[in-house]
């Protein structure tokens, strides 16, 4: 009997362990970046994920309005490389490798009015889930959302990406680093192992880290990056920009997971897209006209007063928002101010902020839209350090 028993046990173990290593295979399992499947956006890709209607209606405080038109150039001289935030939900903790419609909204609100300036890669990758966040958030963790492996694979699979552009796309041509939440964490553990002191790093012309705590020594420009400082200037290159953003009205809590670091004498950085020099500057937002990005019921504000709302999908409100960078309590922020004017016609507020069961997630402030508030100072910034990188390279 105690050998039946032993037999079985052994039999048990054995399904258990191959139970285990067949679950655990897709995470090992390399994704073919050769195949343009597994790719948003791709140069020449059918149905490119960036090949969207970027048209802006421009809203001026006295209530006219005007519309602008985009236009993607397909010969821009430099290549920029996105990873997207944590949007996918998906159930599990992992993500699968299909774009659904919450990684075609993303591209369409970070990435492609870059589109302008360079042309645009965009690996998919297996993300940990917005499902397995909330569930953090939550208490109720999604099953292996703990599991180191789970964290890894993510990074691995933007590492995969990121070597096949620079094999088979690149061709010596200068790259810009575009990064959202999780994006952005995946590159400031990349840029460190796969760029930093390696040939590559010569065509480096920016890292745009966003909505993310990257780490600089307090009162430098480096920290976690050695040798790539903040950006100062548009015409630097080889440079980082970072930065949270939130309310001047709603500074972040003592309990924001934005805006800090926990490494002793460093603190996040924050680089002004609107004064990268220092001091304050207008935000040239494209802010989605439509419900509130994050999937809320929030409806867009009524841009104008008494009057129809714009067609296109995004709005632009020049001279509505201003921001700069502020150090307090611990905290490093790029800090937006909406300067209202109940006089004008104008919508005197934006939405932006994580609402949850109507409730404003005070901790996370405009996290949804770091990368909407400033999106046309950073092409700009990527166009203007596109020139200064050919310059050189001549």
């Amino acid at each position: 009997m105690s050998k039946m028993l032993g037999a079985l046990a052994l039999g048990a173990g054995l399904a258990m362990a191959a139970f285990s290593a067949q679950a655990q295979s897709p995470l090992t399992q390399k994704n073919d970046y050769a195949n343009k499947a597994n790719w948003l956006c791709f140069p020449g890709k059918a149905g490119d994920a960036c090949a969207v209607d970027m048209t802006a209606t421009l809203v001026n405080a006295d209530g006219s309005m005007r519309t602008e038109t985009f236009k993607a150039d397909p010969k821009a001289p430099i290549d920029c490389f996105y990873v997207y935030p944590t949007v996918s939900t998906d159930p599990g903790a992992v993500s699968d490798m299909t774009a659904n419609a919450e990684e075609l909204n993303v591209v369409r609100q970070q990435l492609a009015r870059f589109g302008s300036k360079c042309r645009i890669y965009a690996p998919l990758y297996r993300q940990f889930t917005l499902t397995a966040l909330r569930g953090m958030i939550s208490g109720t963790p999604v099953p292996g959302a703990a599991d180191p492996a789970v964290r890894q694979v993510g990074y691995n699979d933007v590492v995969d990406a990121w070597n096949y552009y620079l094999k088979n796309e690149n061709k010596g041509r200068g790259v810009v680093l575009i990064g959202h939440s999780q994006g952005s964490g995946l590159l400031t553990r990349m840029i460190p192992a796969e760029i930093e002191g390696k040939p590559v790093q010569k065509q480096l012309v920016s890292a745009l880290i966003l909505g993310s705590n990257l780490g600089v020594e307090k009162g430098k420009d480096t920290g976690v990056f050695k040798t790539i400082p903040l950006c100062r200037s548009a015409t630097q290159t080889g440079c980082a920009i970072s930065y949270v953003t939130f309310r001047d009205t709603v500074p972040p809590p003592s309990n924001s997971r934005f805006g800090k670091v926990q490494n002793a004498g460093m603190e996040a950085a924050c680089t002004n897209p609107a004064a990268l020099a220092g001091g304050q500057g207008e935000l040239k937002a494209y802010l989605s006209n439509a419900a509130n990005i994050a999937s809320s019921s929030t409806p867009a504000p009524a841009w104008v007063k008494d009057k129809p709302a714009p067609k296109t999908p995004f709005v632009a409100l020049p001279g509505l928002i201003t921001g700069r960078c502020v150090h307090k309590d611990g905290f490093s922020y790029l800090e937006a101010k909406v300067n209202a004017n109940p006089a004008d016609p104008r919508a005197d507020d934006i939405n932006g902020d994580v609402v949850t069961n109507g409730v404003v997630a005070k901790d996370w402030g405009l996290h949804l839209i770091d990368a909407n508030i400033a999106m046309g100072n950073l092409v700009d910034i990527v166009g203007q350090q596109s020139k200064a990188y050919l310059a050189k390279a001549r």
